[in-house]
């Protein structure tokens, strides 16, 4: 049995998929992908969605250890993260991409890219420093092989629900519109913003133990 209830991986996929929001990616997808055929589309959306399964579960597996070599604790990870977390989420809620997923330079220079499938759009455009840091703080949270096994399960699983945005990104851009898209980005925002709070509060009551008494 996993040391978490199953809800709390139910919304670790819910928070996952808000972090790295494909719907918000939509229209950048189709930018950078103009010109591409039916066939090389899905190519790039593959390609995109395994360099955000790759990266997060490298993440998930390797990320404690990074962050113990670096002598970073858990617990200021857990209020660093939540705080970049908090800034993606603001960002979403003001319908603008903000600069921790693409920066200006970044968007300038994919226009020159071919191979633009792991960088930028896999790479920090969905499985950004947002994401990197909600799957290292859920891997925190338990312990034991079956808890790993199911936080990886559900990074597949988002990876695999962006395949799919992207892969059908035209028909869902056309069918959702412009207005649609920025109501989804707002309320993944929203969701995001409470989960974000959560991270600060609990890296800051491991941090400041008195902040946890009665």
């Amino acid at each position: 049995m996993p040391d978490l209830a199953w809800t709390e991986y139910t919304r670790f996929c819910v928070a996952l998929l808000a972090v790295l929001d494909p719907l918000a990616a939509i229209p950048i997808f189709l930018t950078l992908t103009e010109g591409q055929g039916s066939a090389e589309r899905r190519r790039t959306a593959r390609v995109t969605s395994l360099a955000v399964g790759v990266l997060l579960i490298a993440a998930a597996l390797l990320g404690e250890s990074i962050l113990t070599a670096m002598g970073t604790s858990l617990a200021a990870f857990r209020v660093g993260g939540g705080i970049v977390v908090l800034m993606m989420a603001i960002s979403m809620l003001m319908a603008q991409p903000g600069a921790l997923r693409q920066t200006p330079e970044e968007a300038a220079a994919s226009t020159h890219k071919e191979g633009i499938a792991v960088v930028p759009l896999g790479i920090p455009l969905l499985a950004g420093p947002g994401a990197i840091s909600t799957v290292i703080i859920q891997m925190d949270r338990g312990s034991g092989v079956v808890h790993a096994a199911l936080v990886i399960t559900c990074v597949v699983a988002v990876a695999a629900l962006c395949f799919v945005t992207l892969r059908f990104a035209e028909g869902i851009g056309r069918w959702i519109g412009p207005i649609g898209l920025n109501v989804a980005v707002r309320l993944f925002g929203l969701v995001l913003a409470a989960i974000a709070v959560e991270f600060i509060v609990a890296g800051l009551k491991l941090m400041l133990p008195v902040l946890d008494s009665p």
